[in-house]
């Protein structure tokens, strides 16, 4: 019996030996004044983190403890809150003005140090005036935290894709401190900051399992792949006991769902978000939140509206993904700066020597 207690207790140390340790990750994040081009000829001005809308992809494992250093370079207020981390012992880390902390005055920083205590599909947003800030002006972006044991389908994924779904509102879009109110009404919608035709295709291969992971940013999302169902297997989250294979998946506002997709119907798929006024810009379709699944090997035909794309393969974050822990900036998401300070920088003379 003795000699049973000993090998097991060996082969548990041998696990904890093997198994990934958790770290301390380190990074900095601006918040700062830019545009963005949400659709052909419509720009909305954005508070964005790192510069860029989507923020940068944060990609942790469950026990890493962050320290985030964000330093507010805009002319207003800001926190960021970390949606859906539990903040165990770190309540005051929880990014809610005049609650958890003071929100971060023009020109100042904070540090928040947590652990990430959830796994699974994550984000951050700012919470102050978040009618506003979040659901107008791009400030929030994705954080990914793999689990200390992963379900077995989540082993056999092949392609990890993050879709954010946003909706914007282009009769407040060039003005800050405007927009938000509830008898308002969104006219533009997104995936990752982009409307059609200026999103991207997730190409994939025969054979892949991609996850996709929903994120149900400033707006409800009903996502449907032609040609697949998915099976839905996370809930904000967080695995769900029960996957379940579906046609149509709803995301509230603010929530995620994760569903994978075993690529096996070689062709050129589109698939949507399925609340019909948000497959428009402004009311024109095609448009909205759409993109295509394109198959490796499938020629397209010569009236194929992608035809001619400039392909971007981190659009859905694929490529950032496969870097490992820490905060990736994805440059496809960079905004400009506004055009006023872009003139300024042009008209600028070098000083003589």
């Amino acid at each position: 019996m003795n000699k049973t207690l000993k090998i097991v207790g060996l082969a548990l140390v041998m696990l904890a030996s093997h198994a990934p340790k958790a770290e301390t990750l380190s990074f900095q994040m601006t918040i700062d004044e830019m545009e963005v081009e949400v659709a052909p000829g419509f720009k909305n001005k954005v508070w964005a983190f790192n510069g860029q809308v989507p923020g940068p992809l944060i990609h942790a494992r469950q026990g890493d403890r962050l320290l985030v250093t964000v330093q507010n370079n805009t002319t207003l207020a800001h926190t960021v809150h970390w949606h859906g981390t539990h903040q165990m012992n770190s309540w005051k880390m929880d990014g809610v003005p005049n609650v958890t902390q003071l929100a971060i005055q023009p020109g100042e920083s904070f540090v928040y140090d947590f652990i990430a205590d959830r796994p699974g599909s994550l984000w951050y947003h700012c919470h102050v005036n978040v009618p506003e800030h979040v659901g107008l002006r791009g400030m929030w972006g994705p954080m990914v935290v793999d689990p200390k044991e992963p379900t077995e389908i989540e082993k056999e994924v092949t392609k990890e894709a993050l879709l954010m779904f946003s909706g914007w509102d282009s009769k407040v879009a060039m003005e800050y401190g405007k927009g938000g109110h509830p008898t308002d009404k969104d006219d533009y919608y997104s995936i990752n900051g982009k409307s059609f035709p200026i999103t991207q295709p997730l190409r994939v291969k025969e054979g892949d399992v991609v996850r996709l992971r929903l994120y149900a940013v400033s707006s409800d999302v009903s996502y449907h792949m032609h040609g697949h169902d998915v099976l839905v297997t996370h809930k904000d989250g967080l695995p769900l006991d029960s996957p379940y294979l579906a046609d149509v998946v709803y995301v509230p506002q603010g929530g995620r769902m994760d569903v994978i997709a075993r690529m096996d119907n070689p062709g050129i798929w589109i698939n949507h978000d399925h609340i019909e006024s948000h497959t428009s810009n402004a009311g024109k379709m095609p448009g909205g939140a759409v993109t295509i699944i394109e198959y490796e090997g499938v020629k397209p035909e010569p009236w194929y509206a992608w035809k001619d794309k400039e392909y971007q393969p981190d659009f859905y974050m694929s490529e950032s993904m496969k870097l490992g822990y820490g905060l990736h900036n994805i440059d496809v998401f960079k905004a400009q700066a506004p055009l006023v300070e872009r003139t300024k920088k042009r008209r600028k003379k070098p000083t003589a020597e």
